[in-house]
């Protein structure tokens, strides 16, 4: 093995479940514990979340995404303990818990660097070439990943590691609020609020020293859960589809100063609840997006202009926003306990694929070796 330093003999095989393709068979199987090389660690994987919509994936119901080419081991995010360094990392060490997110930018000093999440997809100029270096993610004993996508989880003690694969729900949010440069005491509005990323947001907005959060969604149950594992500063707006209406809603609740909205609804096809989050928000107000939205987003010249509103497009998180992310539950700002880890043996993945699906907004499903 090409290594600086091993915590101990690596096995030489491992359990991991593989896919030959979207639809195709999965099954799970012994196949080589990863080598080890420059720039990567070998992690002991001890928690994997599962996506809600995992099970539509393997099963060829997502048609935009594009896999590895051939057979692959799924999954994304996970919680474990390096085993071995290879060369060129310097400050990560075997025994050392860390989390590891499977979003993976080229390193190239280009204009349009590719970009993929390991596991799942690629996009962009290029990200072909780096998905088939790096084409296996989580969902195994062991996983080899490029040390730009690890971050130590140092100092968490009183955490296991299904609670801290729950951060795979914040993560994503955290980095539209970072994007969208949400300041203590601002309101903000989150549009999708009762979805699993919706959820995380408002609780995120809540530890980043929002002054007030506007959850808004259409399911009235789940609202109310929200408002309850979030607290007294968050005001729930159940959505009616009537724009206008809506938006009179969203400014009441939020005293007629929203000054950040963030936008996660997923494959919407109607555009009509995110125009009214616009709209609700005050002059020079920033709506970002981070949804999936499946139509266009008729937009009025005029009001953008007016109201010196600005539109951020934001995919994923930036390399630092682990880091930053984990600071918040460190100090005790984030409380991540609010949502529940359901967790699953990792040879029961099926089962927990179902249970991803439906699950609530206040659960995570997470595999476990």
């Amino acid at each position: 093995m090409d290594q600086l330093k091993s915590r101990n003999a690596v096995r030489t095989l491992m359990k991991a479940w593989r896919l030959e393709g979207l639809g195709k068979r999965l099954c799970f199987t012994d196949i080589p514990v990863p080598e080890i090389r420059p720039g990567s660690v070998l992690i002991r994987i001890e928690a994997s979340p599962l996506l809600s919509y995992f099970k539509d994936y393997i099963e060829g119901r997502l048609a935009f995404y594009s896999p590895p080419k051939g057979e692959f081991t799924p999954g994304t995010n996970g919680v474990g303990v390096i085993e071995a360094i290879g060369r060129d990392v310097w400050h990560l060490k075997p025994g050392q818990r860390v989390v590891f997110s499977p979003h993976l930018v080229a390193s190239e000093n280009v204009e349009d660097p590719g970009q993929i999440l390991i596991g799942l997809t690629a996009f962009g100029n290029g990200a072909s070439n780096v998905q088939a270096d790096w084409r296996d993610g989580s969902l195994a004993e062991y996983a080899l990943a490029p040390v730009s996508t690890i971050t130590p989880a140092d100092h968490l003690e009183n955490f296991n590691a299904a609670q801290l694969a729950v951060l795979n729900r914040f993560i994503v949010p955290y980095g539209g609020l970072l994007r969208g440069r949400l300041a203590a005491g601002e309101t903000l509005v989150v549009n999708g609020a009762t979805g699993a990323y919706g959820t995380a947001a408002v609780l995120l907005g809540v530890a980043m020293g929002a002054g007030k959060v506007v959850a808004a969604g259409r399911n009235e149950k789940r609202l109310a859960a929200v408002v309850r594992a979030a607290g007294p500063r968050v005001v729930p707006v159940k959505l009616s589809g009537d724009q206008q209406r809506d938006t009179a809603e969203l400014t009441k609740a939020a005293g007629g100063r929203a000054q950040i909205a963030l936008d996660l609804v997923g494959q919407a096809t109607d555009s009509s609840a995110t125009l009214a989050v616009l709209h609700s928000l005050s002059r020079g107000g920033r709506l970002v997006l981070m949804g999936s939205m499946t139509t266009s987003l008729s937009l009025s010249y005029s009001d953008l202009l007016r109201n010196n509103w600005e539109i951020l497009g934001q995919f994923m998180y930036s390399s630092g926003a682990y880091r930053r992310l984990i600071d918040l539950l460190r100090v005790g700002l984030l409380d991540i306990r609010v949502i529940r880890p359901v967790t699953f043996p990792l040879a029961r993945l099926r089962e927990a694929a179902d249970a991803a699906a439906k699950a609530d907004n206040l659960e995570c499903v997470v595999v476990q070796p």
